[in-house]
């Protein structure tokens, strides 16, 4: 590496990382003005302020020439504009719905918004890695600040217990991916993702070490996006962390870790060499994900479960081991974004156990669609998004993970997501019928009064009108979304890029 220039070309690469940099320079400023004006009500909006400028310079870069910068440390381009666009808008939203949540509950904390913001920068770090040091950062980064922010109600033994176990097995998890970057390393004599597909894997011992490398450094990135049988610690940690945090932990993160991932078998493992693996996982994954889901009377404990048997649907496009699935699973993080986090913040508007969800059953909600019809409304539009009903986005995402996995001869794989998706229609409809259909006379008294239910603000409830509409356009008007994520991995720009 030449390092004769290497002031001026760290200057020259600032761009390149303009929403990472806006976003840690705001939230440095929010621990300082914190530090002087405690519970400042500013905080939260220049978050959001933050953000928005971030997904504004994202938006214009869309189109950008694939490329790498700091030293091919990180790429630049479409790709890195794309998935910081999902990971800069849903922490947008999460603030927007958090305020309000985290008044009630009497944890609106500067330092909440300051953590959120720094896990906003680890998730667009590892969104963007071109070597695994960048990958390592930003996970860590992500980590560290998503364990704090799930253990944020200390006095609570469910979200004390919930942050513990994050913390443990993450750490856990840690140790395979670390292990993993090491023998990746040993084999190929780099930490770049391109130069590792190009390394001479000439013995048997450095094929050995590479392929186990991988396999170690694969068992840390499924447990980062939940997927089976690595998802042990996503039940307990999504029911004890509060709501809207969590809609954040299973929408931003898994959106950042499997982009990492895309990049990782894209550059590194060219060729398809992981298809079955990928595909193993993925059905596992679905299946224990839907069926677990089936019996869950916490509705947050089931968008738990939920989530997990998304990540199988993400990991059939994976499978394909082509453009046009890596494609489709870019697509389908957008959705599903939107749609988690739409759901988990309507969750979080309707919570009144003062447990963070933790005890209150589906069934207590009864009628609620006609007590709160907005919040009935567009908890109708995520579940039915979630099934994969059009003209949704939802069914878009799947028909764009599926298409490319029958491509490439893995027919059964999407028979079994097809079940799976039909599965899951009954635990999602279940919500539906019980906001819309049934009455509270019908149900066994919890507890539950309409005064024990929290004011929404404006901006919340617009962010979740803004989801729920955002889900019908992608559903009809997908095209363009689809133009822009395939090119992304089209042949030529991917042969010029570094």
């Amino acid at each position: 590496m030449d390092l004769a220039n290497a002031y001026a070309a760290l200057v020259a690469d600032l761009p390149a990382v303009f929403s990472m940099g806006i976003v840690a320079l705001v939230g440095l400023v929010m621990v300082g003005l914190d530090s002087f004006r405690n519970n400042h009500p500013a905080i939260p909006w220049m978050g959001v302020g933050a953000l928005a400028l971030g997904a504004v310079w994202e938006v214009a870069h869309l189109g950008a020439p694939q490329g790498t910068a700091f030293f091919d440390t990180i790429r630049t381009g479409g790709f890195a504009a794309f998935i910081n666009l999902i990971v800069l808008l849903t922490g947008l939203a999460t603030i927007l719905l958090s305020n309000p949540y985290l008044s009630r509950l009497k944890r609106d904390y500067g330092e909440v918004y300051a953590l959120i913001m720094y896990a906003t920068v680890g998730m667009l770090l590892l969104g963007v890695a071109n070597d695994m040091i960048s990958i390592f950062l930003g996970l860590e980064t992500m980590s560290v600040c998503l364990y704090v922010l799930t253990g944020l109600v200390r006095e609570d033994e469910g979200a004390v217990e919930s942050a513990l176990k994050y913390f443990l097995l993450g750490a856990f998890a840690t140790g395979f991916f670390l292990y993993g970057i090491a023998l990746m390393y040993g084999a190929t004599g780099t930490l770049t993702l391109p130069a590792m597909a190009q390394a001479e894997l000439a013995t048997p011992t450095s094929q050995l070490l590479f392929w186990g490398g991988l396999g170690l450094f694969l068992v840390g990135f499924f447990f980062k996006v939940s997927a089976a049988p690595f998802h042990m610690w996503t039940p307990d940690v999504y029911q004890g962390a509060p709501t809207p945090l969590t809609g954040y932990m299973s929408t931003a993160s898994k959106a950042a870790a499997f982009a990492a991932l895309i990049l990782v078998l894209f550059y590194a493992v060219p060729g398809g060499e992981a298809t079955m693996v990928l595909a193993v996982i993925a059905v596992i994954t679905m299946v224990l994900g839907n069926v677990m889901a089936l019996s869950q009377r916490n509705v947050k404990r089931m968008l738990a479960y939920s989530s997990i048997a998304h990540a199988g649907y993400v990991l059939v496009g994976l499978a394909a081991g082509s453009s046009a699935g890596y494609s489709g699973a870019l697509f389908y993080l957008l959705v599903y974004a939107i749609m988690n986090i739409g759901a988990f913040g309507v969750m979080g508007l309707l919570e009144w156990d003062e447990k963070q969800g933790r005890e209150q059953t589906l069934s207590s909600l009864a009628g609620i669609g006609e007590q709160r019809p907005l919040l009935g409304t567009t908890m109708g539009i995520f579940m039915f998004s979630l099934i994969g009903f059009p003209p949704l986005g939802g069914f878009i995402g799947k028909y764009l993970v599926f298409a490319p996995a029958v491509e490439a001869g893995l027919t059964w794989l999407v028979v079994i997501g097809v079940l799976m998706s039909a599965t899951s229609a009954y635990y999602y409809l279940r919500v539906v019928y019980v906001f819309w259909m049934q009455s509270p006379d019908d149900v066994e008294a919890e507890g539950y009064t309409e005064a024990a239910l929290p004011q929404a603000t404006p901006a919340a409830l617009g962010t979740l009108v803004v989801c729920a509409v955002a889900l019908l356009v992608l559903g009809v008007f997908f095209g363009g979304v689809i133009e822009t994520t395939a090119a992304f991995f089209d042949a030529t720009a991917m042969a010029t890029a570094p």
